[in-house]
C-alpha cells in the first residue's frame, strides 16, 4: 500500500483529500503545521507528501527543502541535493495564492508539481499516481546501484586479493588501460567492475562485451555498430546500432575473452584504440569517442602472439596496466567468506535468509580444487540451497558428491600418483561414476542409463568403489 502524507493548515481541505484518496485505496497521514510534518516523515516512510505552501509555523518551501535534503530530516542536509537518498518522497505542493516565482522556487528545490487550489480530483489523482511511479522507479534505481555496488567489491583477505585490491586502488583514477589475466570463472569481470567503481568515470556507462560469444560475422558491428541498415541483419533490421565503443563513451569499455578476437577485428580494435575514433559499418564520417578500456583474457597472450593468434601490437596498447587474477585453488583461504556471501545472496533471492553453513562442509569445499573458480564455487552454493529447500544449516553431507570427492588428489589439485595400475583405474572409475551420479543429482537410475550399466551392475560397482549414495 501506498502511503501519502498530507499537509494542510485547513482541516476542511485535509478531510476531503483523505476521504478521496481513501477511496483510491492510499493510507493517508495527515498534519497542520511545519513540525508536525517533518516529525511524521521523520518516523514514517511515505511514497509522496502533499504539502500546502503557506503553513501556521512555517514556510512549505523550507519544509519541501528539509524533506529532500535528507530522508529522515533528523540531519538536514543541502536541500538542493541532486540526487536524493533513498526513501526521500515525492512531494507535491499545493497552493491557493500560487505564483509562477513559487512555482519557480518549489521546482528547484525538488518538488514533483505544483497544484493549486481550489484542486481539481481528476488532475490531482494523476499526478499523485504519476508522483508514487516515480517514487518507485527512483527506488528501483538505488536498489539497482546498491546490487551493483556489490557486484563491484573484490572479496577475500588472503594475500593475493589483498593486493589486488591494493593494485586496484591505486590504478583505478587513472585512465591507463588495462589487461586482466586469470583462468575462467576466477572473477576478471569482478575486477573490471570494481575498477570503474573506483574510477574517475564511476558515474557514467560500464558497457561489457563478451568477444568469445560473438559469431565472427557480427563482432564487427557489436563493436563499432552499424548505419543505413548496413548491419548483417538483412533488410528487416533496425536502420542504425550503435556499437559498444559508442555506447561506452565517457565510460568504461570491457572487453571479456579479448584473445578469442580474429586477427582482422583486432586490426580494427587497434585502430580504434590509436585514433580514439573509428566508423561504423556502413557510416561515411567517423565518431569520436573517449572510453577507458578494460581487457581480460584466459589465455597466455604472449603464447598466441608466438603461434601468429594474435597482434604484438594490440596487446601493447591493451597492456599498460596488468592484472592477474589468482585461482581460487591458490587462495582456499578465501572460500569460507565467498561462500557465506553467495548464501547470504541467494538466500535473500530465495527467501531463506538465514541459511547458514558448518565448519565441516566449509572444511569440505577447502579441500576440492575447484577447476572452474569462483564461479564453479557459486554454482555450487546455489545448487545445494536450491537441492535442500528445508535445510537452516548446510552440512558436509549436503554438498554435491564432485565436491566431496577429493581423495586423490593433491593440494594443487593435480593428481597423484598411484603404485599400481589397478589403484590408478579404480580411482579413475571411482571419479567417473561420482561425476555422473553428481551430473543426475543422486538418481542412481539415471547414471546407470547414461554410463551404459545395468542399475544392478552399478551398485556392485559402487560398493567395491566405497561409493556411496549419501557422498
Amino acid at each position: 500500500m501506498n502511503h501519502v502524507l498530507i499537509v494542510d493548515d485547513e482541516a476542511d481541505i485535509r478531510d476531503s483529500l483523505e476521504a478521496i484518496l481513501r477511496e483510491e485505496d492510499y493510507v493517508i497521514t495527515t498534519a497542520g503545521t511545519a513540525k508536525e510534518a517533518l516529525e511524521l516523515v521523520r518516523d514514517a516512510d511515505y511514497q509522496a507528501v502533499l504539502l500546502d505552501i503557506w503553513l501556521p509555523d512555517g514556510d512549505g518551501l523550507d519544509v519541501l527543502a528539509q524533506i529532500r535534503g535528507d530522508a529522515k530530516p533528523g540531519s538536514l542536509s543541502d536541500p538542493r541535493t541532486e540526487a536524493p537518498r533513498a526513501g526521500t518522497p515525492e512531494v507535491i505542493m499545493i497552493s491557493g495564492h500560487g505564483t509562477i516565482e513559487a512555482a519557480v522556487r518549489a521546482t528547484k528545490l525538488g518538488a514533483y508539481d505544483f497544484l493549486e487550489k481550489p484542486l481539481s480530483l481528476d488532475r490531482t489523482l494523476l499526478v499523485l499516481r504519476n508522483a508514487i511511479k516515480a517514487y518507485q522507479l527512483r527506488e528501483d534505481n538505488h536498489e539497482f546501484s546498491r546490487q551493483l555496488a556489490a557486484k563491484s567489491s573484490v572479496t577475500g583477505q588472503s594475500v593475493p586479493m589483498k593486493a589486488l585490491r591494493q593494485q586496484i586502488k591505486l590504478m583505478a583514477p587513472t585512465n591507463g588501460r588495462v589487461l586482466i589475466f586469470g583462468e575462467s570463472g576466477a572473477g576478471k569481470e569482478l575486477v573490471a567492475r570494481a575498477m570503474h567503481a573506483e574510477s574517475l568515470r564511476r558515474d557514467r556507462v560500464f558497457v561489457e562485451l563478451n568477444c568469445a560469444a560473438i559469431p565472427e560475422d557480427f563482432i564487427e558491428t557489436e563493436l563499432f555498430g552499424y548505419r543505413h541498415g548496413a548491419g548483417p541483419g538483412g533488410p528487416n533490421q533496425p536502420n542504425e546500432k550503435r556499437g559498444t565503443f559508442e555506447r561506452a563513451d565517457g565510460g568504461t569499455l570491457f572487453l571479456d575473452e579479448v584473445g578469442d578476437m580474429s586477427l582482422k577485428t583486432q586490426a580494427k580494435v587497434l585502430r580504434a584504440l590509436d585514433e580514439q575514433r573509428f566508423y561504423p559499418v556502413g557510416a561515411s564520417t567517423p565518431v569520436h569517442v573517449d572510453a577507458r578500456v578494460i581487457a581480460a583474457t584466459n589465455k597466455d597472450l604472449e603464447e598466441e602472439i608466438a603461434r601468429g593468434n594474435f597482434r604484438e601490437d594490440l596487446f601493447y596498447r591493451l597492456n599498460v596496466i596488468p592484472f592477474f587474477v589468482p585461482p581460487l585453488r591458490d587462495r582456499k583461504e578465501d572460500i569460507p567468506v565467498l561462500a557465506r556471501e553467495f548464501l547470504q545472496e541467494f538466500g535473500q533471492q530465495y527467501g531463506r535468509p538465514r541459511v547458514e553453513i558448518s565448519d565441516a562442509a566449509l572444511t569440505q569445499l577447502k579441500q576440492y580444487h575447484w577447476p572452474g573458480n569462483v564461479r564453479e564455487l557459486r554454482n555450487v552454493i546455489e545448487r545445494v540451497l536450491i537441492l535442500n529447500p528445508k535445510a537452516q544449516r548446510i552440512e558436509a553431507k549436503n554438498l554435491p558428491m564432485l565436491v566431496q570427492r577429493t581423495e586423490g588428489r593433491s593440494s594443487n589439485g593435480t593428481r597423484e600418483e598411484f603404485s599400481t595400475l589397478l589403484q590408478a583405474r579404480e580411482a579413475y572409475e571411482r571419479d567417473y561414476i561420482l561425476k555422473e551420479l553428481d551430473r543426475c543429482h543422486g538418481n542412481v537410475t539415471r547414471a546407470a542409463e547414461a554410463l551404459g550399466l545395468e542399475r544392478s551392475h552399478l551398485y556392485r560397482k559402487m560398493k567395491a568403489l566405497g561409493v556411496s549414495i549419501g557422498e
